[in-house]
């Protein structure tokens, strides 16, 4: 299974495209040559591919078919690529995920400077390039869990401890000016002239938070080419494309999209992964959303575990236990972890708990002032079978 959280900026279209792709570009990645050549095969026989690489339709898809069949023809080239390869690929999954990210930025950056004569599809390439996107991508099988991480969404496990307290793992570095590895990689890529100018004011040129980021084209292409692609297009400014050559602009490409891969190997104890964008862990430490969850958890729990009864049961011994229950508020929990969540992320007062006024004013703020008090929130909490788990390393041993 493969779960994921894109995180845009300079507008929504780099994280919906890549929010389509990249989990198939992963996918072609891992596959075996033979998989390939039978997808080949349908597609030259004009049948069905496997589910796996359908495209599901979003509702706001005007440009539905045309920007599918586009995107899906580039998906093509690359499992070509692939067979073209003189063995089997024999990806690792690190090694998958990590040509995933790289090949997908790389069609998003090559597809805008392609001659392209639909207006529509023009601008759609434009947008997408042009504006930004971080991405997190889990990977799970059995008991292997892979992370993939350009940017800085985070994904963290929540474990539960022998004696019964909740601990967290992080499984990602946040990839900003606050990260000593980010900056230490970016001095390495550059001059050192370059060193006092490569962060400004804790971003990349004095621009972009994250150091890691799909398309963002400005931060990686040259001026030249910058100029030319934005001088042939039609009216940028109406597009919402920012125009800009940022100040000490001179050895591009400072951002990439590659990730970083971790792994880990399941264990009982492994309760739950979080993933989410950066709008979370702003409000929220990775503590606090491990006892939330947690918390979430042992309430879930109660309010599913049936009514014990003692024998004979009477009326005043029944509405003694449904208001034990009530009590304990369990009929207003949030079905769903990640509401709860930006719930407790947005709406807290200082004492943790939820201020439902608080949480209204936040809600309802008017687009161009929501940004000056909240991110947009993006999570996705997985639970792991423990018992699964377990029969794992029984049959393992």
């Amino acid at each position: 299974m493969m779960f994921g959280v894109f995180d845009g900026h300079a507008g929504a279209a780099c994280a919906q495209a890549v929010s389509e792709r990249l989990l198939h570009y992963i996918a072609v990645s891992l596959m075996p040559r033979q998989s390939l050549e039978e997808i080949e095969l349908a597609v030259e026989a004009m049948k069905p591919v496997r589910p796996i690489l359908q495209r599901h339709r979003h509702p706001n898809d005007v440009e539905y078919q045309e920007i599918a069949s586009q995107y899906f023809e580039n998906l093509r080239v690359y499992w070509q690529h692939l067979l073209d390869l003189d063995s089997e690929p024999g990806f690792s999954l690190e090694e998958a995920m990590i040509c995933a990210f790289k090949r997908l930025d790389s069609d998003i950056s090559l597809e805008v400077q392609a001659p392209q004569e639909n207006e529509l599809m023009r601008n759609i390439a434009l947008q997408v390039a042009f504006s930004g996107a971080t991405a997190c991508v889990a990977h799970i099988d059995g008991v292997h869990l892979h992370v993939a991480n350009t940017g800085d969404c985070r994904a963290i496990l929540g474990v539960r401890e022998e004696d019964g307290t909740w601990s967290t793992l992080p499984l990602t570095r946040d990839h900003n000016a606050y990260d000593e590895f980010e900056i230490r990689r970016l001095k390495r890529e550059h001059p050192r002239s370059e060193e006092k100018t490569l962060f400004v004011n804790d971003r990349l040129l004095g621009i972009l938070m994250p150091s890691r980021a799909f398309g963002d084209v400005q931060l990686k292409w040259s001026k030249e080419l910058q100029h030319s692609i934005l001088e042939n297009s039609c009216d940028v400014e109406a597009l919402n494309i920012y125009q800009y050559v940022p100040p000490n602009y001179h050895t591009p490409p400072y951002l990439t999209a590659e990730p970083e891969v971790t792994y880990h190997k399941l264990r009982s104890k492994d309760k739950f992964l979080v993933i989410a964008s950066d709008g979370l862990w702003e409000m929220l430490s990775n503590e606090k959303v491990v006892k939330l969850v947690a918390g979430h958890l042992t309430e879930l729990n109660m309010q599913k575990s049936p009514l014990t009864f003692k024998k004979p049961i009477n009326l005043g011994y029944m509405h003694n236990l449904l208001l034990q229950r009530k009590s304990k508020g369990l009929a207003s929990l949030d079905q769903n972890i990640a509401t709860h969540l930006i719930r407790h992320a947005i709406g807290s007062n200082e004492y943790g708990e939820v201020d439902p006024e608080k949480l209204a004013a936040m809600l309802t703020l008017p687009e161009d002032l929501a940004r000056m008090y909240r991110d947009d929130i993006t999570v996705t909490v997985v639970y792991f079978n423990s018992e699964t788990i377990e029969d794992y390393y029984r049959n393992h041993e």
